[in-house]
């Protein structure tokens, strides 16, 4: 064998050896690279843990006073509701459980000065927080996720006490939407928040341009009772995420769980390693209310309660121009077309008109049915609705009894003359009562805030039981023979908030009734779904308000928009001043013919046109 062939055969086989060495050992390298890169992202990005400890109302050897006829202020009527520590110059709220009226604490209220003090903390952390990365706020949502969803029950448990609700209302309107926002959060809101390109016409095609959503500073929110947990961690999640601090109002009725929770999240931060004066929490009476919407320091406010108060709240903010956006509650129908399957949705009617004790601003207060399915649907509702059971979920085995609850208690009695007056109303006018009607007094809890679970029939639809928001474990059933007559009830309130329609075609659902709802949202076949899905906007028209909070809409909602337009290629073309355009103006005429030419050129209809306008064009440009 030649000696040469022998050596090119060698070569060749050491070089297939070290190929077959190198090939393996370079994707090896490539996968260390890239595992090292995710562990790296995944350390960054991990929920840090922390704990909080449960307070001891929730816990099983709870006792406490039971106040007769409590109200905010009972500790005025009685001693041993003041706090330990008392200070005489101070004003207090009482805090109680609804349910089994439970004297929960006597906690002192935040006066005028108190309030400007927590919004210049809340400032000079959002200096530094502002500049925070999208990785640090997602490590927080996350930590906190971990935590709500781990202590899950503490939570519902919290609500429950402060509010009345059940354990199951607590867990689907308090926890599961809140674990929505976070989750889409963590998910899709650095997308809607990092510098977005925008497109640009053929005469400025050599220049290109972004929009960059910036954190407005302090926000502020202005929250209602019904969802102590949700309504407070809502808004304060998007303004964390989108770079804000914020300050929150809650109600005077839920300041006990407020507290509780607020600590909780400023434990969170802590924990991450941020500061935890970025959130903050305000308590007062009305009468000190102003001292936040009318601050300069408060750059947006989101507020979810009454018209009334949604009113005074929008002239205390237009004194420093302070963007609000509203929230005013609803009356929300839910509209049952012909041939509608009863048995499939009778479920969700009574969820959609009895969750929460009826205390939900997009619960169903109005079923409007068709005349053909009127009895069977009355029928229906009646017999379940006899089947609630009141009650609470945070009763104790000492108590002597052991409650299965459907429905809690409302957040107080102090409208339920008022509710009584409506029904007492409506009966004179037509209507008929078969089940409830008023407040039930609960054999062992004498004291708990409790309304029976009510069903109207034949409803006027312009009485006041049907334009007015209820609030309350009340569903007012309306016939209807027509679908335009439908709308038209539907429509009859000064609320647009959100709907329901229900039929067996959801095409013809979407088509012929709920394109022509006059409202923010509309669930087919369903209610509130709407809110559980965080990619969406939430809000209404007419007097439910205005403005989006959730989904990307209310997140850019509190940023300040900012649009840079810079030169695509800088080292090829920038902006000149044509030397007929450039002052001082030389020519009149030849400076209008060249403008004239230009937008014919670019705008023109015609090719004709267009070709015109550049003869024109260059004759004034002297070409």
């Amino acid at each position: 064998m030649d000696d040469s062939a022998y050596y090119s055969d060698l070569d060749d086989y050491d070089d297939a050896g070290l190929g077959s060495i190198l090939y393996p050992l370079s994707i090896c390298f490539a996968v260390g690279i890239w595992l090292v890169v995710q562990r790296y992202h995944s350390m960054r990005n991990r929920a840090v843990p922390f704990r909080y400890r449960a307070p001891e109302q929730i816990g099983p050897d709870f006792q406490a006073i039971k106040i007769a006829d409590p109200t905010l202020e009972s500790h005025l009527l009685d001693p041993a509701l003041m706090p330990a520590r008392y200070a005489g110059d101070r004003r207090y709220i009482t805090c109680y459980d609804p349910a089994t009226a439970w004297h929960l604490g006597t906690l002192m209220a935040d006066t005028e000065e108190d309030i400007v003090n927590k919004i210049t903390l809340t400032v000079t952390a959002q200096n530094a927080w502002k500049n925070s990365s999208f990785a640090d706020r997602r490590k927080v949502i996350r930590s906190l996720k971990k935590w709500l969803v781990d202590n899950r029950e503490v939570c519902a448990k919290v609500a429950a006490r402060d509010t009345g609700k059940t354990l199951l209302d607590a867990a689907l309107g308090e926890i599961l939407t809140t674990a929505s926002k976070m989750d889409w959060l963590v998910n899709h809101g650095e997308r809607y928040l990092k510098p977005e390109s925008r497109t640009t016409n053929w005469l400025m095609s050599y220049k290109s341009s972004k929009v960059y959503y910036e954190p407005l500073g302090v926000v502020a929110a202005i929250v209602s009772w019904n969802y102590p947990l949700h309504n407070l961690f809502s808004p304060i999640l998007a303004a964390l995420f989108s770079g804000n601090g914020i300050v929150v109002k809650c109600s005077e009725n839920v300041i006990w769980s407020s507290q509780w929770f607020i600590n909780a999240i400023k434990t969170c931060l802590e924990a991450c390693g941020q500061d935890p004066e970025l959130v903050q929490l305000v308590c007062c009476y009305p009468e000190n209310a102003d001292t936040l919407t009318k601050s300069p320091w408060i750059k947006h406010i989101t507020f979810i309660g009454s018209e009334e108060v949604g009113r005074k709240v929008v002239a205390a903010a237009a004194e420093s121009l302070t963007p609000v956006t509203l929230e005013l509650g609803g009356k929300d129908p839910a509209i049952v077309m012909p041939s509608t399957d009863i048995k499939q949705y009778a479920s969700i009617w009574m969820r959609g008109l009895f969750q929460n004790a009826g205390q939900n601003c997009v619960g169903i207060e109005r079923l409007i049915v068709h005349r053909s399915q009127y009895d069977e649907i009355y029928a229906t509702l009646v017999e379940r609705t006899k089947e609630l059971r009141l009650g609470t979920a945070t009763c104790q085995p000492t108590d002597g009894f052991i409650t299965t609850a459907d429905v809690g208690a409302m957040i107080n009695s102090s409208r339920f003359s008022y509710l009584e007056s409506v029904l007492e109303s409506a009966q004179n006018h037509g209507a008929t009562i078969d089940v409830g009607g008023g407040r039930w007094p609960h054999p062992y809890l004498e004291h708990g805030s409790y309304f029976s679970p009510t069903v109207v029939g034949d409803v006027d639809p312009k009485s006041q039981l049907a334009q007015l928001e209820m609030f309350a474990p009340i569903a007012s059933i309306i016939k209807y023979d027509t679908l335009d007559e439908a709308i038209d009830i539907a429509n009859s309130t000064k609320y647009g908030l959100g709907a329901s329609v229900f039929g067996p075609d959801q095409e013809q659902c979407v088509e012929k009734v709920a394109k022509y709802l006059q409202c923010g949202m509309v669930s087919i076949n369903d209610f509130g779904v709407f809110y559980v899905s965080q990619d969406l906007p939430f809000g209404g028209v007419k007097l439910s308000g205005y403005g989006r909070f959730g989904g990307p809409e209310g997140l850019r909602s509190l940023c300040s928009t900012k649009a840079i337009v810079v030169d695509r290629w800088p080292w090829l073309v920038t902006t000149s001043i044509p030397k007929v355009l450039d002052y001082p103006i030389g020519s009149v005429n030849k400076s209008w013919d060249f403008v004239s030419g230009l937008i014919g050129l670019f705008y023109s209809e015609s090719w004709r046109g267009r070709f015109d306008s550049l003869l024109k064009l260059m004759n004034a440009s002297g070409k």
